[in-house]
């Protein structure tokens, strides 16, 4: 295939009914546009893959894992995969609509952008258990990254491609992809994009990711403020522990020359375990991270492991309209 212009990576879990939909959808909407469509297969347990085959058309790459990988390391996989001069990202669920791509493509050709993310205008997700948390979590990352976006959770967002192929995708950083793309000096923009409630299938996201949303969270402040200067991190946590302990030596020295017995005391104890051990956590899940990204990146390895490999074939694109 020669270079077409626009890659579109869709990574896709247990949706056998939204395969049809989406696919044609996404036809529909690149009609006059020089792409490729790479569908990531991750891991599903029902007829994604088959669905996939029988309705691909010759533009159409499918990625099948071995087993499930997660969605970053499937967006991963297909950004690697891409051969465009922009990357896009959808998911396969049916709620983000193919049709805002053109026009994402467009505003980042001619007002060269190197990010272009959608922010879900009129969100069709349920108030409490998706809407709240998602507005408390987008909160958090913007104030705390300075990466002003509105919505980090939509993964509709057009890139050009050196700026995507250079992000390293580990463990679960989709959610903070624009923070991987800003720190290569990209810029950035956000549009409007419409959003659809889920009709098949159901959302592989709950509460449960609130605490791995955090965790990423610290870690993405590292990276951004201190992985080029950790003393400034550490140096200022052993300052303010040796503080710490020599305050309450200091006080507990006082006890004891009030004649105060003050060996075993729980405030002694407690501000040892929890000083320390806190220290060693944090330390030690930083350290183990850079360690992961020296052991890929030094060897040139993937963090997945693709099964098999199929390309649509060029007929298959009528046999979706005659089968709606």
């Amino acid at each position: 295939m020669n270079k077409p212009l626009l890659s579109v990576v869709i990574t896709v879990y247990n949706e056998e009914d939204n395969i049809q939909p989406l696919l044609e959808a996404t036809y529909n909407a690149l009609a006059g546009i020089d792409y490729e469509v790479i569908l990531i297969e991750d891991g599903s347990t029902d007829a994604t893959v088959s669905n996939v085959k029988k309705y691909a058309n010759d533009r159409t790459k499918l990625l099948i894992f071995n087993k499930n990988y997660g969605q970053t390391t499937a967006l991963a996989a297909g950004i690697d995969q891409a051969i465009g001069t922009y990357i896009a990202t959808m998911d396969g669920d049916l709620q983000n609509d193919p049709e805002d791509l053109p026009g994402m493509l467009q505003k980042a050709i001619e007002e060269d952008w190197d990010v272009v993310a959608g922010r879900r205008a009129n969100r069709k997700d349920g108030f409490v258990l998706r809407k709240i948390p998602s507005k408390i979590a987008n909160w958090v990352i913007r104030n705390t990254t300075k990466v002003y976006l509105n919505d980090y959770g939509c993964t509709l967002r057009v890139y050009k491609a050196e700026i995507a192929q250079n992000m390293g995708l580990y463990g679960e950083l989709h959610r903070f992809i624009p923070v991987l793309a800003k720190q290569q000096g990209a810029k950035m923009t956000e549009v409007d994009v419409k959003h659809h409630p889920r009709i098949h299938g159901t959302s592989k996201y709950g509460l449960s990711r609130t605490f791995k949303v955090l965790a990423d969270l610290i870690l993405m402040l590292f990276f951004q403020k201190y992985f080029q200067r950790p003393i400034h991190l550490f140096g200022g946590l052993g300052l303010l522990s040796f503080l710490l302990g020599t305050l309450i030596s200091f006080y507990l020295l006082i006890l004891k020359i009030l004649g105060e017995d003050i060996w075993g005391r729980p405030i002694m104890i407690l501000g040892f375990i929890l000083i320390l051990g806190g220290i060693q956590l944090i330390t030690t899940g930083i350290i183990a991270e850079i360690i992961v990204r020296t052991y890929f990146e030094s060897q040139d390895k993937k963090t997945y492991r693709i099964k098999d490999i199929f390309q649509g074939k060029a007929k298959e694109v009528k046999n979706i309209k005659s089968e709606s």
